[in-house]
């Protein structure tokens, strides 16, 4: 095809994000269901809720810094040193703050020793989450393939070690320390490749001005962040706490498939945000198009890959995790679509953050996190792990879409999103749209 330079490089790394988060995907969901066979509903569920417990947790070391600076060395390449220098040194510090907080949770709130051990043994990974600055460095200067690269050996190591657990019947406890030890593999790759692709980690620098930017635009982001977090994982920790540790294992489980759902509108987002970024900053008219295009492609591949799967469900949790687990079935039936919803809130959530509109986002994600808590709360002790279900659609829509009714700056975002979801499926059929134009390729450019 004849496309541009620049269209040509978000295709590879598209074609990079595919691979590599197929990959990862894959692998996690087969050693996954290896290791949900092998544990059984109950002692996988309680893998899970440790798991969720210090994922509500890891919120605080991100402080939403990942878009901001992201965004920020999109816009200013010459200052990259600084600004990972920057992100690095804050999160440090913020990570030992979310680690004691793992800590004081597990002492206050966990009756059980074993379970509290287990929290402060995987809070451990918020440590290794601080090297995602370099992850977000490669993402922003449209670099995918380092990053991908990392993924994928972690994916390939973490298999192997999983598997050679599960030959050799380790105990939870090796498991949960398993699922550790791919952070360190990741943070770890992350590092060589800066090194061998950038140069030494010693040339980063803090600065006292991009700390203060960074501080004062992740700020919303935090709260926003925060607020998601609640309402993508606290059902997790809910179910453990008000039905029981089993009941867990049968959500994961169905959580576990509909994470490669969500994938599609992730990396979607991740790989067109700092282009966004940069059409924008030559052309509102071609951004506000090609945002539109972008939110529609999303959203609709979302609902597609969540209707296929509903329909499969029965098949997909019989022949991969056995009769055990068919309580998860109508989880799995109406969880599928949630990828749509997550679609929905994350295409806006992306355009938030190019227009600078994030300072406002807090609102949104709040009702979602209202919505989540107050529904699970009354619902969950009568009707179970269904009720959490739905109520992980319905916060979903409430935050995502609903919310961008009643905020004015966010108006113009729920007339696109209103627009995707009626006529958005149109888009799937443009395909030629990829197709170079020289004569009109300044404008049409992506």
């Amino acid at each position: 095809m004849k496309i541009s330079d620049n269209r040509k490089n978000i295709l590879q790394n598209l074609g990079w994000s595919v691979v590599g988060k197929m990959t990862t995907l894959t692998g996690s969901l087969v050693v996954g269901l290896i290791v949900a066979r092998y544990l059984g509903p109950e002692r996988y569920g309680l893998m899970n809720y440790v798991i969720s417990v210090v994922f509500l947790f890891q919120t605080l070391s991100v402080f939403g810094l990942d878009q901001i600076e992201v965004r920020e060395e999109a816009r200013a390449p010459q200052d990259f040193r600084s600004i990972i220098g920057t992100a690095f040194a804050i999160r440090l510090v913020l990570a030992a703050i979310a680690l004691s907080a793992v800590v004081a949770w597990a002492w206050i709130f966990e009756e059980d020793a074993y379970v509290s051990a287990m929290i402060c043994l995987y809070a451990l990974t918020i440590l290794c989450g601080t090297l995602n600055v370099v992850r977000n460095y490669f993402m922003a200067i449209v670099q995918n393939k380092y990053v991908v690269k990392s993924e994928i050996t972690r994916t390939l190591v973490g298999m192997t070690v999983k598997i050679a657990l599960y030959l050799a019947g380790a105990s939870l406890t090796c498991f949960i320390a398993a699922c550790a030890f791919d952070f360190v593999l990741l943070a770890s790759g992350y590092v060589v490749a800066y090194r061998r692709r950038v140069g030494p980690l010693s040339e980063w620098r803090f600065d006292a001005r991009w700390c203060r930017l960074l501080l004062r635009e992740s700020f919303p982001l935090l709260l926003t962040t925060a607020a998601v977090v609640v309402y993508q994982r606290i059902d997790q920790v809910m179910i453990g706490r008000m039905v029981s540790k089993e009941s867990v294992g049968y959500f994961s489980t169905a959580s576990r498939f509909v994470e490669v759902l969500m994938y599609i509108p992730m990396m979607l987002a991740q790989t067109i945000s700092p282009v966004l970024t940069r059409i924008r900053s030559r052309s509102e008219q071609v951004y506000a198009a090609r945002a539109q295009t972008f939110m529609n492609i999303s959203v609709w591949l979302s609902i597609f890959a969540g209707g296929l799967t509903s329909i499969l469900s029965y098949w997909i949790i019989l022949l991969l995790l056995g009769p055990a687990y068919l309580p998860a079935v109508g989880v799995l039936q109406v969880m599928a679509f949630k990828a749509a919803s997550v679609a929905l809130s994350n295409t806006a959530g992306t355009m938030l953050v190019v227009e600078g509109l994030q300072k406002w986002a807090i609102f949104r994600d709040l009702l979602g996190c209202l919505v989540c808590v107050g529904l699970n709360w009354i619902l969950l002790p009568r009707y179970g792990i269904m009720a959490a279900a739905y109520v992980a659609i319905a916060s979903n829509i409430a935050a995502g879409w609903l919310a961008d009714l009643f905020i004015p700056a966010y108006r113009h975002l729920f007339r696109m999103q209103t627009r995707a979801l009626c006529l958005g499926w149109a888009s799937l059929f443009r395909l030629s749209e990829l197709r170079g134009n020289p004569e009109n390729r300044e404008t049409r450019e992506t």
